[in-house]
């Protein structure tokens, strides 16, 4: 009954006995693509396998607030350098979980590539969360002589700096800060300069990995994510570790960009109900 009332919109929301929100959480699939070198997610994979993997954003609501974890893209660039398939929008696959783009109160950006930091500008009354080194740097240095910035789109830059000139950005400063209640940023994964991921609270807490970790296959073969390069092997894989004892479980690890979580979890068509 209640994933019923869930897909059509209309969610009633309570609070734990200590007073604190309960947040339900579910994944949105708004694109696929096919055929991705698993060597690209996977460090040391075979160079021959591939995988068709889900391009995702996650929709977190309890508070009082509709959060969104991570925002797509919508830039055409992208659809010509990289072969997507089955695309919608990401405004218009969050309203298929019964939400409209100005009911967006929040978006949390977990770092600036394309695909996850390029529909900021489709929810025109959300805030937007991000690192503050993270903006730093690609604001930045990232752009000078030397500095790293593939993967990311200048467009969706200019967009950032201009929703931090109308007051609609917001800065995490650091590891394990609590954005909103019941929802933490932690640090350390290091897929990009300073990226983020989320700890969703509650009597079974829910790590939202984002690219820090891609599949369910990093952490059961404990493989590091494709990151900056061989000297955050270490890095990614201790924090894997930590994102598995924050959740208390693996299965409660959700991975960026895996398939998967459309399987392990009950779903109906792009939407999963992960809590």
């Amino acid at each position: 009954m209640l994933a019923t009332v869930l897909f059509t919109g209309i969610v009633v929301l309570g609070a734990t006995a200590g007073g604190r929100p309960e947040h339900t959480i579910e994944a949105i699939r708004y694109a696929t693509v096919p055929r991705f070198p698993l060597a690209g997610l996977m460090m040391g994979a075979p160079k021959d396998e591939t995988i068709d993997i889900a391009m995702v954003v996650w929709l977190v609501r309890g508070g009082g607030r509709t959060v969104l974890f991570d925002a797509g893209f919508h830039r055409e660039k992208w659809m010509k350098e990289f072969t997507i398939t089955d695309y919608l929008r990401p405004d218009g696959a969050v309203a298929l979980a019964g939400v409209k783009p100005g009911e967006v109160t929040d978006i949390v950006v977990s770092h600036v590539h394309w695909d996850h930091m390029g529909g900021i500008d489709l929810f025109p009354a959300a805030r937007v969360w991000i690192q503050k080194k993270e903006y730093a740097y690609y604001t930045g240095e990232a752009w000078q002589p030397g500095g790293r910035n593939g993967g990311v789109d200048p467009d969706d830059i200019a967009a950032l700096v201009r929703l931090n000139t109308e007051g609609r950005l917001r800065f995490v400063d650091g590891d394990d800060v609590e954005i909103l209640p019941g929802i933490r940023a932690y640090t350390g994964a290091r897929h990009t300069f300073a990226s983020q991921y989320l700890r969703i609270d509650g009597p079974q807490p829910v790590v939202l990995a984002s690219d820090n970790c891609y599949l369910d296959r990093n952490l059961s073969e404990h493989v590091a994510s494709a990151t900056f390069g061989e000297e955050d092997r270490a890095a990614n894989l201790a924090a894997q570790k930590r994102m598995i004892e924050l959740a208390g479980s693996a299965d409660r690890v959700i991975p960026g960009h895996d398939p998967r979580q459309f399987q392990r979890f009950p779903s109906q068509g792009r939407v999963a109900r992960i809590r």
